[in-house]
């Protein structure tokens, strides 16, 4: 396909049809969905939830039931981040992470004197205390005693404060235990942790090259067009690891840069994106902006200007890595809006680059009331609250078109 074929807007629209935000994930199981659209990934945000709702109008029971069941599960995955995984991709997504989180943590406490063999001998110790049943982190120190050690202040510096974390981090990713929230929620950060009887690594004979060709298959299938940069960033590779997991999947180029499965490329040639003209309010952290953070393809040319207020003041939306507001997208793709929710007056605060509509504020209205009745609060992070979200919440109000 020519590179003058792709228009924008058909691109944005394709993105979009790839991502269930079109409609086209209705009446989908929060499994299924997150294997159309991708891993949502987790920082004590409300982003699996909004992921969730946003495509198949999921309750906060049914995701949090999900959770419970073990069918989708927070795991350390790509690049060692914490993502939502559905129960098909749980030994990828350890495998993927495998090298990264934990083993820059040893890095450090090795620096503070830490030796693998004192962290080898406290797992086992974390292992024979989760036999009693789950534990939080204090109850898990308490029970494995002299096993686990402050790190005194220099650990404290450098972020790794006692040798616990890098014992129940390398016992993650390797299967042998999970991590629970304690009340069954994904969007607050207080956990317990049990052992994996059904350890997904027992069975999974694959090798980490193999392992990470299936990520790359996943990751153009969610979000493809995309570029080989754009993979290599999620996936946390190297350029030359990146470009081997690529190369067996016979991925073909639809412009100068990106790269599309084979067997996608007749539909996009024929896609035409839904007439109803429709809306979704999705996380700051959404897999339509998070997996490939470049936001001027989601922009038409008279917004490409916009700017958005972030933790260091205004700043061109097209310039930020990272959305510092939570998102607005039309059903073919294009960023319409920012919003947050004000906890105090309990309602979405929200401002759009085009003039309001039925559709549009029908839309802030339905998540508007997932947002209060079944979540209470729309945190972007963990460290997120109603007193730091105070000033964006004003900014967004005066977006206007």
């Amino acid at each position: 396909m020519a590179s003058d074929n792709l228009e924008p807007q058909q691109l944005r629209a394709w993105w979009a049809h790839q991502q269930g935000l079109d409609g086209s994930l209705s009446a989908k199981s929060p499994a299924e969905v997150l294997e159309s659209v991708g891993w949502a990934r987790s920082v004590g945000g409300v982003a699996p939830y909004l992921t969730l709702f946003s495509r198949s109008g999921l309750s906060r029971e049914v995701i949090d039931k999900s959770v419970a069941d073990c069918e989708i599960h927070e795991l350390p995955s790509a690049r060692g981040c914490t993502h939502v995984v559905p129960a098909s991709d749980f030994a990828l997504a350890l495998i993927c992470a495998q090298g990264f989180a934990e083993e820059s943590e040893m890095k450090v406490a090795r620096k503070l004197g830490v030796t693998d063999s004192e962290i080898d001998k406290l797992c086992e110790a974390v292992l024979k205390a989760l036999k009693r049943g789950p534990l939080d982190p204090d109850g898990i120190r308490k029970n494995t005693g002299e096993y686990s050690r402050s790190l005194g202040p220099d650990g404290q510096k450098k972020g790794v404060s006692t040798t616990l974390p890098l014992a129940l981090g390398q016992l993650q990713v390797s299967g042998r235990i999970r991590r629970i929230p304690t009340n069954g929620r994904l969007d607050q950060q207080r956990y317990q942790y049990t052992l994996w009887p059904g350890n997904p690594l027992e069975k999974c004979k694959w090798t980490k090259e193999e392992a990470y060709t299936e990520l790359a298959r996943r990751y153009f299938r969610w979000i493809g067009p995309a570029t080989l940069s754009e993979f290599q960033w999620f996936s946390g590779l190297g350029v030359k690891a990146a470009k081997a997991a690529v190369d067996p999947l016979g991925l073909v180029a639809v412009d100068e840069t990106r790269l599309l499965p084979p067997d996608q490329l007749d539909d996009l040639r024929s896609f035409k994106p839904i007439k109803k003209q429709e809306f979704k309010l999705v996380a700051s952290i959404d897999n339509m902006v998070l997996l490939r953070r470049k936001h001027s393809d989601l922009l038409t040319p008279e917004d490409m200007n916009r700017e958005i207020l972030g933790d260091k003041g205004l700043a061109f939306l097209t310039t930020v890595a990272d959305l510092p507001s939570h998102a607005i997208f039309n059903s073919h793709g294009r960023l319409v809006g920012f919003w947050e929710y004000d906890k105090e007056a309990e309602q979405v605060a929200w401002g759009s680059f085009i003039d309001k509509s039925a559709e549009l504020e029908k839309a802030v209205a339905a998540t508007e009331a997932f947002v209060r009745d079944q979540l209470g609060d729309a945190r972007s992070f963990s460290l997120d609250s109603p007193k730091t979200r105070g000033p964006r919440i004003e900014s967004v109000r005066k977006i206007r078109g």
